[in-house]
């Protein structure tokens, strides 16, 4: 039968049991019991669960792909090059992962854009890597703003930088993102791009503004003994709370693990075979269907269809009909 939703009792942790999160959507189009919004909603429903309301995003990217050491109260925003497509009477904000961009073509970008954003964020760059570079947000700090995963594919109107508490901020970001853009629109890294085909980097986007104080883990999170993934907050999350973090899944070092992978059917097997196997008690799936936290207890005795049939070998649910049940 699917997984059951159940009442999770918080103080209590199971020796053998391992948690795995699925990313979450926004939830474009308001319930009925919801207000309607005049913005979007701050971050993605995993985001938020991961890291607290305030979001500081920035800072735990930085701890994730550097060494770089961070003043817990320094608010640090995450600055990345990005592609803007022009459809017929809009721009439509391209996901990173549809970009390619060679360190090379990152360094060559940041070196033209650096004395504009130093200027105008009265800070010096704390790290660059190739996607992600990071500033103290000086004056930008209330800037309102949404993540690139949050915001890619659709109309960027909707998820520009707004004002939150101070008038004029998004203005001020406004004013040095188009400045940036004409210095990129005749640099020689995009006129090479253009004549291989490639997607050119046509602007900047601001995103994770925050410090590593305003980091609020559940204890879902911050009591686990190991962390699976790939993602680089998943990473960073793992520096900032001291556990260890392996990118892969393995059948060993399950217990008490946490896991979130862009692609969980894949490592789905190693965790069925660990409830069938006992190497596992049970499973804990995080989720959010409509942008709502759900919690799912799967046992070994889970895994099995039910069949009226008595004297057929029970079938193994597959993930996809767990994931949708």
């Amino acid at each position: 039968m699917p997984p059951k939703i159940r009442g999770m009792n918080a103080n209590m942790t199971l020796a053998k049991r391992f948690t795995l999160m699925l990313s979450g959507e926004d939830v474009l189009e308001p319930e009925a019991d919801r207000p309607i919004r005049n913005s979007p909603e701050r971050g993605l429903p995993h985001e938020r669960f991961l890291l607290g309301e305030k979001l500081p995003a920035a800072p735990i990217l930085l701890l994730g792909q550097s060494n770089t050491t961070i003043d817990p109260n320094l608010m640090i925003a995450c600055l990345q090059p990005i592609h803007l497509h022009a459809t017929r009477d809009h721009l439509v904000l391209m996901n990173q992962n549809q970009v390619e961009l060679s360190n090379e073509e990152s360094a060559k970008l940041l070196k033209v854009a650096l004395p504009l954003i130093e200027e105008d964020f009265h800070n010096p760059l704390l790290f660059q890597g190739v996607h992600d570079w990071f500033i103290p947000a000086g004056p930008f700090v209330s800037l309102a703003s949404h993540s690139i995963d949050q915001a890619h594919g659709r109309n960027i109107d909707w998820w520009m930088p707004r004002d939150s508490y101070e008038v004029g901020v998004a203005k001020a970001w406004r004013k040095l993102q188009n400045e940036i853009q004409m210095l990129w629109h005749i640099d020689s890294v995009n006129e090479i791009r253009e004549q291989r085909g490639a997607l050119t980097i046509n602007s900047i986007w601001i995103s994770g503004i925050g410090k590593l104080n305003d980091v609020h883990a559940p204890q879902t999170v911050t009591s686990v003994a190991n962390f699976f993934g790939e993602h680089l907050l998943l990473k960073g999350l793992s520096k900032f709370l001291n556990i260890p973090c392996q990118p892969e899944l393995a059948s060993s070092g399950l217990a008490n693990g946490f896991g979130w992978f862009n692609q969980p059917q894949s490592i789905w097997p190693i965790l069925e075979q660990a409830l069938l196997n006992k190497v596992l008690d049970e499973l804990l799936i995080i989720d959010f269907p409509k942008g709502l936290k759900r919690e799912r207890i799967l046992l070994a005795k889970d895994l099995h269809k039910r069949s009226w049939a008595f004297w057929r070998k029970a079938e193994v649910l597959t993930w996809k009909e767990i994931a949708q049940s």
